[in-house]
């Protein structure tokens, strides 16, 4: 059975996905351990802000260089 380039595609896309979810959710767990009195809604707020201010990507994950958003008209 050949694999057409679109499904291969595909098939990379859902594996990017799930390897996110999986990154997710150890990194719950990880804070789970961290503060175990912490609440879900603490957790979810920490992974919140891990996702926006992570290592890297503290201008989003695209080159270039940071505008102004939304752009002035």
């Amino acid at each position: 059975m050949a694999t057409t380039d679109r499904e291969l595609v595909a098939e990379r896309f859902r594996t990017a996905l799930e390897l996110f979810e999986l990154g997710e959710a150890m990194l719950r767990q990880k804070l789970r351990r961290k503060y175990p009195l912490a609440s879900e809604t603490e957790i979810e707020a920490q992974v919140r802000q891990w996702l926006e201010r992570r290592p890297g990507a503290e201008h989003g994950d695209g080159v270039g260089r940071p505008v102004a958003w939304p752009r002035p008209s």
